[in-house]
Formats: structure tokens, sequence, C-alpha cells
């Protein structure tokens, strides 16, 4: 490689979103030389490392002649410094596109066309677009079962394992999500491994929703654990609560769900492959998976729940995991809290037996745990809901959350936000419904989940009576730009809250 496609390297201290983006004068050498134009991918070399970026072309009084920008995030994937030189060519061709514009026009993807696109996009070879491209042919229920069993296993074979040798039952459990403050995961945890279970589960941050497991549990303790601190702290309790992320047990998966937030996308055959992949990776044998339903929650209909049900369940057996999935209520939120500091104090409030404590997540977080215990113990349901109802109420379910936190390196103080606003109704009469689609969209532009303590309280949930200047709703921001931000989408989207005014 001559000289002459060698450019220096400058800072430039964007952040692009994950996305490696290199900047080139209109007038450079290797742009001409080479045919660059925007939105080319090209590829930076120095030594052994090579990473592949898309091109921004700038003005000439940018940059100096001879240089490359580069944004935050592709000097730090190249691991390159500020005056270094870098040799810049054409990246590769990449033939797993094929197998993209192939399922554009209708075509079946077969087990090698999935795992070509899953390791080009492990590799952080695609761009933003061409992920986005692929995300897009997958939602709308556009992969059959056999390619939603090729995209699981290539998620899984693209990432690393945990394996928990000597334990031939590992647990985990999961929300298909859709329903804000429904912060059970934590809850079933403490619960089944104060049983004797092991249960590593590992979780996403948020992707639609105010708050992920990993976003509310950062709030308490540490979540970013390395693999072998994930085994220390599980062999130790049984148990951990971590962020899946920092482990890459599923690193085309967590590519996957960054662009998926920025469509607010959430497919079928992507959903379940992503949330089998993360449990076959981090071990798990059996899996409970819940479904809520409801007409704004996630999944609408009964007949959708029991389609992912079924696709669940088959897609699982073949990937050698157990799973049984339950249909629950979507109808309403879950708890007061949404948001992650919020959802933290209720699932706090729930296993230190506070009177004030959200008694619709508590029996949620019973009913979901009992199934993992019957599924652990085939004692049945009911008595498995015994034994975790007698594990909360004794301190147990308590004392175990506590021993998985200081393992983890913490057991943080919750920090409020520093702006509050309550809202008071303005009728008197009775809350029948509650959009959750629209409230989760209240808490997220109040800066839930990026601002841990933004988000909401609710004073009343569906089924309740409200009085007249009774408080519906606490909003909490850490600015007053957010704060209003929300409020005057609230005012155009009152009816979130539908009251049956009282005669």
């Amino acid at each position: 490689m001559g000289t002459t496609s060698r450019l220096y390297i400058v800072d430039m201290g964007i952040d692009t979103h994950q996305e490696p983006v290199a900047y080139m004068r209109s007038d450079c050498h290797v742009c001409s030389a080479e045919g660059f134009g925007a939105s080319s991918r090209v590829a930076l070399v120095l030594d052994d490392q090579t990473l592949i970026a898309s091109l921004h072309v700038v003005d000439n009084h940018i940059l100096p002649p001879g240089h490359v920008g580069l944004s935050k995030i592709a000097v730090r994937r190249l691991g390159v410094e500020h005056g270094q030189s870098v040799a810049v060519h054409h990246a590769p061709v990449l033939t797993s596109l094929r197998a993209i514009r192939k399922k554009v026009y209708g075509r079946t993807l077969d087990a090698t066309d999935i795992e070509n696109i899953i390791v080009d996009i492990s590799a952080h070879r695609y761009s933003d677009i061409e992920i986005a491209s692929f995300l897009s042919i997958c939602a709308g229920g556009r992969l059959n079962v056999d390619e939603i069993i090729g995209l699981t296993r290539a998620m899984v074979i693209c990432g690393r394992r945990l394996n928990w040798p000597g334990k031939p039952l590992v647990l985990d459990k999961h929300c298909i999500g859709g329903l804000p403050g429904n912060r059970t995961t934590p809850l079933v945890v403490a619960i089944v491994s104060a049983a004797g279970h092991t249960i590593p589960k590992t979780s996403s941050r948020a992707i639609t929703s105010p708050a992920g497991t990993a976003d509310t549990m950062e709030v308490l303790t540490n979540v970013n654990l390395s693999m072998s601190t994930i085994q220390e702290v599980v062999n130790e309790t049984g148990a951990c609560l971590a962020w899946g992320g920092a482990v890459n047990l599923s690193p085309a998966d967590d590519l996957l769900i960054r662009i998926e937030r920025l469509l607010d996308l959430d497919g079928e055959g992507q959903l379940i492959a992503s949330v089998l992949s993360k449990k076959i990776a981090a071990g798990s044998t059996h899996v409970v998976i819940d479904i809520p339903v409801g007409a704004t929650a996630k999944v609408r209909s009964r007949s959708q729940a029991e389609r992912l049900a079924s696709l669940f369940t088959y897609v699982g057996d073949a990937c050698g995991i157990q799973v049984r999935c339950v249909i629950t209520d979507g109808s309403k939120p879950i708890g007061r809290g949404i948001g992650p500091t919020e959802e933290a104090q209720d699932l706090l409030a729930v296993l230190q037996k506070d009177e004030t404590a959200p008694q619709d997540l508590r029996e949620r977080a019973l009913f979901l745990a009992a199934h993992l215990l019957d599924m652990a113990e085939q004692t049945g349901f009911d008595q498995a809901l015994i034994k975790a109802t007698k594990l909360l109420e004794n301190g147990s379910a308590w004392a175990q959350f506590q021993r998985i936190l200081q393992a983890q390196g913490a057991f943080k103080s919750l920090v409020p936000a520093r702006y509050q606003h309550q809202e008071l109704n303005a009728t008197v009469g009775t809350l029948m419904e509650i959009d959750n689609r629209r409230l989760a969209r209240l808490a997220k532009l109040a800066g839930a989940p990026f601002s841990t303590g933004a988000g909401m309280r609710l004073h009343v949930n569906v089924g309740e009576r409200v009085e007249l200047q009774q408080p519906l709703f606490t909003l909490f921001t850490d600015t007053m730009g957010e704060q209003e931000y929300a409020m005057n989408y609230f005012q155009d989207n009152k009816d979130l809250f539908d009251i049956k005014v009282s005669k």
C-alpha cells in the first residue's frame, strides 16, 4: 500500500452514536485517487487493526490537508491517537448484503445467509443504515420459524457463552414488555435464588420503554460486570442482575437493539431471537417468558400472544432450551413508579414489605417466580406459589437481594431528580383506562432512562376513583426544559388518562 493513501488523524470529538465516521476534505488526494464520495464506506488500517467507517466530506477549512477526522467511537475502536497516520482504502465488499436484498424481494434466507449477516454485523462491518435495512426486512412477521431459529443460533455463535458446570438447572425469566413500571425481574431473581436455585440474570437496557431492568438495577448497584465477575457473583449468591451488553453474550443483538431504539421498532422474529440467544448464551436451561396483552401494550391481542408463545416454545426447543410462556394482563401500568429510580423505589418497597408497596407488582412477581419454581421443582404451581410467598414474607428474598447487590460491588443510594411537577385531576370520577404507550412516551420525554432520576410516579391507577384536585401523577426531570417539553406533550394528550366523570 503506497504512502499516498496515508492520512494523519484528527480526533473530531464528535459523538456519532456508536457508528464510526471518517471526515475528509473535498479536495483530499485520497478521495480523488480512490473515488470516494459522501457516504462511501472506507477501511482505516493501523498496523493490524482495521476499522470500517462511513465517510462524510467536509469543507476544506475544517481539516488541514493530508488529514482525516474521526468520530469518537472510531478513535476508540481503532485505538488510534491524534496525529498518528492511517492507511485509507475502499472497504471490502460485503457479500452478506446480497442476502438482505434477497429478503427484500420476498425470498427466504437460509441458515448460511443469516449467519453471514450476523457475523458481519458483529464485526462492525455494517453501517447503521444497512442494519436498519436488515431490521426492517425482519419486522412485521416477515421471518418464518426456520429463519428465526437460524437467527437465534447465529447470534449465539457470534458471541461469548457462560457455562455452569455442575448446575443442571439454570433458570431465567423475561418479559416481552410494553407495561410501564413492570419491574418484576429483580424480585423474581431474589425469590428464586433465595430458594436455592441458580438464576444468572443478564438484562438489556431500555429499547422503547422508560427503563429496562439493567437501567433500574444500575441505580442500585454495578451492572457492568465482566464474565469472570458474573461467574464469581453467581457462585457466591446463586444469582446476578447484570447488563448483558457488557459481556458480549450476543454482541450482534446489542448492535441491533441500538438501531431498534432509534427506529422505535421491535419485530417479532428479531424479538424471539434476541431473547432466546441471550438466554442460551447465559447458560440458561429453563426460562419463563411473560407476555402481557392489552390494547396499548406491546402485544395487543390474545391471538397474537398465543402465536408468540408458540414460536418461543418451538424455537426454544429447537435450540435446546425449555420455555414456558405465560400470557398476562397488560391492560394497565404495573406499580407506581416509571423510570429507573422510581421503579427501584417500588421493588425495594416490595422486598422490604413496606405497607405502601404496590400490590400489583408484588403479586405479579410472585406469580412469575412460582412458575419458575414449578419448572425447577415440579411441585405444581399452587405449591410453588406458596413457597415463593413465604420467601418474600419471611425476609429471605430481601436478604438475598442485598447479598446479590453487595457481591456486585455496591448498594447505592437512590438519587432523586432535581425538579418535580405534580399534576392535579380536574374532574371527579373513575379512572377507566391508561394508554401505556403514551404514558411511556411521557416518561421518556421527561428524560428517562438516560436521566436516571427522571420519570413519573402514578398516584392513581385503573379502576380507582379520583377526586377533584387529587394528584394524578408527579413528573420528575433533571431540567426545567425537559419538564416543559414533557408537560407540553401531556397537555396535548390528556386523554391518555380516560376518566369516567361522575354525575
